[in-house]
């Protein structure tokens, strides 16, 4: 996939879109907690995808990792952004720089969690769901699941494992990361659905990725 779109393969960039798209948008809801600002962080991924596919290296992780990390370095950047803006429009009501800091980094760490949960096995997915969103001890976490006792123990603790490392993980892709102090990670919603972002190409305010000029062209 990296090489075809390297070689400027337009239809790569879409077989892309179609596999990433959902969870591109609802990582990007997750920090901004606004659809029409998810939408354009949404648009704006695919763009850097169809740009930068060279900065994604397969001996790093998954495309999709690497996906996930760039959404959520510019759902933070907009987040930043926004909230500068609101500081300077609040007046002397407006929170501290590091109180507006805390809750970036809150909201890059709950997006992370959220991703770790996603992408974890499914047998762990499921325990931690039922443990923390349906408020299940061990003992009806393993009865509902059809397993021990103890594997249902072992399940959780290894899904809590992943989890705490969306308190120390890198928001940021490799060029752009920089060292941030780890936030105290917010519990990871729910999976839900959210509503399907447009193409990066076609749809209302959507943009097509850069033109002759600013990049490759399709």
């Amino acid at each position: 996939m990296q090489q075809r779109l390297t070689h400027g393969e337009a239809a790569a960039l879409g077989e892309v879109y179609d596999r990433f798209a959902s969870l591109v948008h609802s990582l990007a809801h997750r920090v901004l907690d606004d659809e029409d600002a998810a939408d354009r962080v949404t648009r704006e991924v695919f763009a850097y995808v169809w740009e930068h596919p060279d900065s994604y290296d397969p001996k790093q992780g998954t495309l999709r990792s690497w996906v996930a990390a760039v959404t959520r370095h510019q759902a933070v950047q907009r987040l930043r952004q926004t909230e500068a803006a609101s500081a300077r429009d609040g007046g002397s009501e407006a929170p501290e720089p590091a109180e507006i800091e805390q809750k970036i980094h809150e909201a890059s760490t709950a997006a992370r969690a959220d991703y770790i949960v996603t992408s974890m096995p499914a047998p762990l997915r499921a325990a931690l769901e039922l443990a923390y969103f349906q408020r299940r001890d061990y003992r009806q976490t393993a009865a509902d699941l059809g397993v021990t006792e103890d594997e249902a123990r072992r399940r959780l603790r290894l899904g809590l494992q992943l989890l705490s490392t969306a308190r120390t993980h890198q928001a940021l892709p490799p060029a752009h990361r920089a060292a941030h102090p780890a936030p105290t990670a917010r519990a990871p919603h729910a999976p839900r659905g959210p509503r399907p972002p447009h193409s990066p190409y076609t749809g209302p305010g959507a943009s097509a990725p850069p033109g002759p000029g600013h990049g490759r062209s399709l």
